[in-house]
């Protein structure tokens, strides 16, 4: 007894297989993860390390070197590029995809202590690494801001408090602050009351050091009870540092008030953020490579209504940008068209056969098919993304073939007069190895697609998976099901029961049947114009091709535009403020973007001082006509306009290849053990570029 027929007489069993199908198929399908494309990012560490006031070529030398010869050593390791900049450098590290980013993490963290005793030993703090893509742009977007509280209060509430919270969720790589605004005090030194009294500027700074303290004291210990010393050594404000003695000049103190003044500041007053045109501190929270965005961005979401009240009232909290919200409606945009081609391949089901009971049956493998498929992909770790969507929406159209071959043979024996169980029987057991052909032949297409290497295969992986199962689950259905409900459910109908339109579309489809009879007995007749055509063709295919432009993968549509602005080489940090807010000012009046965020100075992606960032949020798709492309090209010869900057912006890629945030999706790199020829030849080609058609914001 073969497996249809055995189905066939054990009507119950062949219920209960599919219903438990179904179950698992809905418990997968709850269980899986939303996410834009499959993981298929390269895993990624960065390294940062300071050393405050070191020139460029100090921190290449004395930093870079003796951390990259340590990382070099490193198993897996794809790529290494280190930017080295006043008083930073930034090391990223791409390690191959099949390395767990976690292990690399140890051996980066092994390579750092190893590299320690090679690196200047006045450096603050040791090199510290993330894991994070610095050309993955973040996630999830928060501008805090204050209309009459100081912004280092509000800096002190976004770093200390919630972006420490925010970095313990599952998923989040870094949480960055844009126009970090940390409290600290400066001390401005007057230079002549300084001579006047023969101090050094060494030893106002010794004084500052020593006078501002914050050590244990000790305890006190007696027969009953214990207690901790305490001190006040702390300085907290400028007014504390005004009394502090610096030395001693005959007898009497030199107090820092006397030659110098103390203002309460930030640490740094080179950089600054802005949410539209007002002044914020903004946090960029970037995901972990391989981490899923809804779920990151959902326990994000769980957190804010919570932090949100214990904020001052003067304190406003604005979620800018969410990542998640495209995808989310990238993912419902193809469910729509996964559901409304299924329900098109029934149409024409009915269309064809005409009969509501034979209509049903090869449409019941329909969901069944695709439901079942889920409980696979959540057995495998997929997700719903729009690779396996578009895999299953494909598929529609593959896993009804085999129920209707099934359901015809059977029709076929049933109009001949056999009763629909005997003919059941009988037909499945002569086209079974047909649909087990079909399938097998269906799935062998996509066989190269599984031995795929790099990146590209790592993206199609999970598609041909996807269509696969859902090709074995369709072939599994049509042996068990569909012969089961054909003999029960298939009734023979005589040609004069049927009624008026169903005689209409049998006129129908004999006529179109008579013209292809008519065509065909035309191309047996010449064979060689057949021939002839055929080659025709080919060659056509092979010329369109050549002429078809080709892309990675497509330019999408997130809601976004970055833009990067570079000023002059010796740009003050007054003068790139002046040319930042009249870029922005321009940015501000396209209808098309709802709002924007825009940074300035040395810090995050921006390793000097004369860059900055304009992060623009597009209004939704139905409010706006322009894709951002269209948005780019309109902008781009206004911004060209403003004097004493230069703007590069690019509509972020769903899949960023490469470890560095750069001005330009393409990148061409140019290396020289000669700095000064590097530089030299660098200008050289970026000029000849430049003349080249089809090239823009060459930088």
């Amino acid at each position: 007894m073969n497996l249809p027929e055995l189905c066939i007489r054990r009507p119950v069993m062949t219920t209960l297989m599919m219903v438990a199908l179904l179950i698992f198929g809905v418990i997968g399908y709850r269980a899986l993860p939303v996410s834009e494309l499959p993981a298929v990012d390269f895993p990624t560490i960065s390294v940062t390390a300071n050393l405050p006031g070191a020139s460029p070529e100090t921190m290449a030398a004395a930093v870079a070197t003796p951390l990259e010869g340590q990382f070099s050593t490193i198993a897996g390791l794809d790529s290494m590029t280190s930017t080295s900049a006043q008083g930073s450098a930034t090391i990223t590290l791409q390690f191959s995809l099949d390395r767990n980013i976690d292990a690399a993490a140890q051996d980066v963290q092994s390579a750092i202590s190893a590299a320690l005793r090679k690196l200047p030993p006045n450096m603050p703090t040791p090199p510290s690494f993330r894991k994070v893509n610095p050309a993955d742009s973040p996630i999830f977007y928060i501008a805090m801001s204050s209309p009459t509280l100081p912004l280092s209060l509000v800096h002190e509430y976004a770093e200390t408090q919630l972006a420490q919270r925010l970095s313990t969720v599952p998923g989040v790589a870094q949480v960055q602050i844009y126009g970090s605004q940390k409290f600290a005090v400066r001390v401005q030194a007057n230079p002549d009351q300084m001579a006047a009294r023969g101090i050094g500027i060494d030893e106002l700074q010794q004084a500052i050091a020593q006078g501002n303290v914050n050590q244990p004291v000790g305890q006190l210990d007696g027969n009953r009870q214990t207690f901790a010393l305490k001190d006040n050594g702390q300085l907290s404000n400028a007014a504390a540092y005004r009394p502090l003695i610096v030395t001693w000049r005959n007898g009497a103190p030199i107090r820092l008030e006397d030659i110098a003044t103390p203002i309460d500041s930030v640490e740094n007053t080179r950089i600054a953020s802005w949410n539209v045109d007002k002044r914020a501190i903004v946090l960029a929270i970037q995901r972990q490579p391989g981490a899923n965005t809804i779920e990151t961005v959902d326990a994000i979401k769980r957190i804010l209504p919570s932090f949100q009240a214990k904020l001052p009232a003067a304190v406003t909290m604005k979620v800018l940008f969410d990542r998640s919200n495209s995808i989310r409606h990238a993912i419902d945009d193809v469910q729509f068209t996964l559901i409304l081609s299924g329900f098109l391949v029934i149409m024409v089901i009915l269309l064809f056969l005409r009969n509501l009971s034979a209509t049903v049956i090869p449409s019941l493998a329909l969901p069944i098919s695709v439901v079942g498929t889920f409980a696979m992909m959540s057995v495998l770790g997929y997700s719903l993304d729009n690779l396996s969507l578009l895999a299953l929406t494909l598929s529609v159209g593959f896993v009804v073939d085999d129920a209707i071959v099934m359901l015809e043979n059977i029709v076929r024996h049933v109009e001949a007069g056999e009763p629909p169980f005997q003919a059941a029987i009988k037909g499945a057991k002569e086209i079974g190895f047909t649909i087990i052909s079909m399938t097998i032949s269906l799935i062998a297409v996509f066989i190269p697609v599984l031995f795929m290497q790099g990146i590209v295969g790592r993206l199609l992986h999970e598609f041909a998976v996807t269509i696969c199962v859902a090709i074995l689950v369709s072939g599994f259905v049509s042996l068990t099901l569909t012969p089961m409900l054909c003999s029960r459910y298939v009734k023979h109908a005589e040609p004069d029961s049927h009624g008026r339109v169903f005689q209409m579309f049998e006129s129908f489809f004999n006529a179109v049947l008579a013209a292809y009879e008519r065509t065909l007995k035309q191309a047996m007749a010449h064979p060689r114009t057949i021939l002839a055509s055929f080659f025709v063709t080919l060659l056509m295919t092979g010329y369109l091709f050549t002429l078809v432009p080709k892309d990675f993968i497509p330019s999408g549509d997130s809601g976004q535009i970055i833009a990067f602005t570079e000023g002059a080489q010796d740009a003050s940090f007054t003068s790139m403020v002046a040319h930042q807010r009249a870029v922005a000012e321009i940015v501000g009046q396209e209808p098309d973007i709802a709002s924007f965020m825009s940074s300035v100075g040395a810090g995050g992606i921006r390793p000097t001082a004369n860059t900055g960032t304009v992060f623009m949020i597009l209004k939704p798709l139905d409010e706006r006509k322009s894709t951002p492309d269209q948005i780019i090209q309109r902008l781009r010869p206004k911004l060209a306009a403003v004097p004493g900057i230069k703007v590069y912006m690019q509509n972020p890629p769903v899949i960023r290849i490469g470890g560095q945030l750069t001005a330009a999706q393409y990148q061409y790199t140019l290396q020289d053990t000669d700095l000064d020829e590097l530089y030299q030849w660098t200008a050289t080609l970026t000029q000849k570029i430049r003349q080249l058609p089809g090239f823009v914001d060459v930088a």
